[in-house]
């Protein structure tokens, strides 16, 4: 699990065109991306708050048999010390970005997985997604690349 990775493209024509136009400005969209990188940042660890996907689907409640194994935020879903919330990082290199969710579990909270995959595993967990576009992400990133392309940030 480790080594699993996520992307997600975002197809949007308006942001495209935004990310165009800066490129020719400027010739790199790091500015931008940096600015993306934390705004998504935000909006993702909002979901931890919210317990809920990035389509607004809450998240499954927890099971009874982790209700009673949690010793620390026992009524908070994919936080018993804040790790994986506290371990989402952008980072931006040249013109790609990437928001990093740097912990083993992660990708068995965003996919879930069953026992029969992974005999440690108490009992089956469900997919938990966190990590994705929500539309007010969508609104927020295009947003971002029309200041900049206004100089709002230049």
């Amino acid at each position: 699990m480790a080594g699993t990775r996520l992307e997600f493209e975002l197809d949007d024509q308006a942001v495209q065109r935004a990310f165009q136009q800066l490129l020719q400005r400027s010739g790199t969209l790091e500015p931008v991306l940096r600015d993306i990188g934390e705004a998504l940042l935000n909006s993702t660890r909002e979901r931890f708050d919210k317990e809920q996907a990035p389509d607004g689907t809450p998240w499954q409640p927890l099971s009874p048999v982790t209700l009673e194994r949690k010793t620390r935020n026992a009524d908070k879903i994919l936080t018993e010390e804040g790790g994986l919330r506290l371990f989402i990082n952008p980072d931006v290199t040249g013109d790609t970005l990437e928001l990093h969710a740097n912990r083993v579990q992660a990708a068995m909270m965003q996919f879930g997985g069953t026992k029969a995959q992974h005999p440690h595993l108490w009992g089956d967990i469900p997919a938990r997604p966190f990590l994705g576009f929500s539309d007010d992400d969508r609104r927020t990133i295009l947003q971002i690349a029309q200041d900049h392309l206004t100089g709002g940030f230049w």
